[in-house]
């Protein structure tokens, strides 16, 4: 008695669809992340306002900016209260907050939460004078570099091509736009001593190189209209002028006097072209949820389409016609040794346009292309990763500050002519060897830090 056919099942009919829906799920879980950015942007914004007006008002001692502090504070409780509530709505609701990529993510959100909760007690201190203007704009950077972390870590978790471009474009802004305001601290800094010293230079110069950095990373995954928006802030008016007071300080002589009433004028342009920079970021974060509302949009009709094909096939004769499959795709592995034919073999009565194996192909093609967009966008955040972990490994390592740290490294990737996360993937390199000594020697034998960061 000989076996009967096989019944044709329709798994692969269920799987085909099952990947556009899932697709579909970490679309609508972007769009969430989008509305992260963007409420993270006006928050970070309300804070660095607040540390520059708490800056003036600690070293006026009080005498100035006093009213605009309060109103700030109010207008940066509101935007946290927002902030709050979207992360509660979003992560802490059942089964919304249980995605394993979502970990580190949420890990840098605990992170800035926590150090929100410490913030009433640092407005506190500044009300009685009790911190020095140094120490609270420190406080306020550790604050705004934990929600930036949210910010780069949103950016990681997007599987969008588009929308992930648009992330790291944002992410590098909203960083330049974090070292304009600390250079805009350090300078009212070096204002109300009435000079600056050898050190202040250094530390102003070091960030303007930052913007730089963090704005070549921004136009190059940022869009047209993003980067013609840039080019008009920088050749604005204020922008220009802000420039010529640079070179005005940088070409002070280590404590050569100057008048502490130019802290006001360098105070107006450096917050105008923040200001003009949160502008773009705005613009920025409605066109992230405009594509990624789009996205969704097209992912949906391409469920429809799929799932009306499908149906059109099953109640057509091409249902009874043999059609290109797994078994029969000369684009895939097939006999080791055989050469491939560029051509289907023919089969009577094949049917090529109109099967299941096509659209399970279409689909696979296109998740490849996007694979092979992400990891091109992803590419900027992994030397970022790169970057940061090397500069841990000298702070520790060498006893250096963040600031020296980062100059080392920038020092050698000069010297070296290499990019800066190639110098910092050698220094990991290096940091993660230990040699292998033995006998009492070895702490002689064992080479230093600074013999070590000598070899790369």
């Amino acid at each position: 008695m000989s076996n009967p056919l096989p019944q044709h099942s329709d798994d692969a009919e269920k799987f085909l669809l099952a990947a556009k829906r899932a697709e579909i799920r970490a679309l609508e879980r972007l769009v969430g992340s989008c509305e992260l950015v963007t409420t993270v942007s006006d928050l970070v914004h309300q804070l660095q306002r607040e540390r520059g007006i708490s800056n003036i008002y600690l070293v006026s001692t009080g005498l100035r900016f006093a009213p605009q502090r309060l109103a700030q504070i109010r207008a940066c409780v509101e935007s946290e209260n927002l902030f709050r509530k979207l992360l509660r709505n979003r992560y802490l609701q059942t089964g919304r907050g249980d995605n394993p990529r979502d970990m580190r993510l949420l890990n840098s959100i605990a992170y800035s939460l926590h150090g929100l909760d410490e913030l009433i007690n640092l407005r506190r201190h500044i009300d009685t004078f009790e911190v020095s203007a140094l120490e609270s704009t420190d406080a306020f950077c550790r604050l705004i570099a934990g929600l930036l972390s949210v910010v780069f870590e949103a950016a990681d978790v997007a599987d969008d091509p588009e929308v992930t471009r648009l992330l790291v474009a944002m992410f590098n802004l909203m960083q330049a736009k974090e070292f304009s305001g600390q250079e805009r601290a350090w300078g009212a800094i070096g204002f109300a001593g009435t000079s600056f010293d050898e050190k202040l230079h250094g530390r102003l110069a070091q960030l303007q190189d930052c913007q730089r950095s963090s704005l070549e990373l921004f136009a190059q995954f940022a869009g047209e209209r993003e980067q013609a928006h840039w080019r008009s802030i920088e050749g604005s008016q204020q922008s220009c002028d802000l420039q010529r007071l640079r070179l005005v300080i940088a070409g002070l002589k280590d404590g050569e006097p100057i008048a502490a009433e130019i802290s006001e004028v360098w105070y107006e342009l450096a917050t105008a072209r923040i200001d003009a920079m949160h502008c773009l970021e705005d613009e920025m974060a409605a066109r992230l949820l405009s594509v990624i509302r789009r996205r969704v949009a097209e992912s949906q009709a391409e469920l429809g389409h799929h799932y009306a094909q499908l149906q059109q096939m099953k109640s057509s004769e091409w249902a009874q016609r043999p059609a290109l499959t797994v078994l029969f795709d000369p684009e895939l592995p097939g006999l080791y040794g055989r050469p491939s034919s560029a051509v289907v073999p023919s089969l009577p009565g094949q049917n090529l346009t109109h099967s299941l194996y096509e659209l399970i192909r279409a689909q696979v093609a296109h998740i490849h292309r996007v694979s092979e967009e992400l990891e091109q966008t992803r590419r900027a955040l992994s030397e970022r990763k790169l970057v940061e972990r090397a500069k841990g490994l000298l702070m520790r390592s060498l006893k250096l500050s963040e600031e020296d740290a980062y100059r080392t490294m920038q020092v050698r990737a000069m010297e070296m002519n290499l990019k800066l996360a190639e110098v910092a993937e050698k220094i990991l390199q290096i940091g993660g060897r230990t040699p292998e000594v033995s006998g009492d020697d070895s702490d002689q034998m064992r080479p230093t830090p600074e013999a070590r960061l000598a070899t790369v």
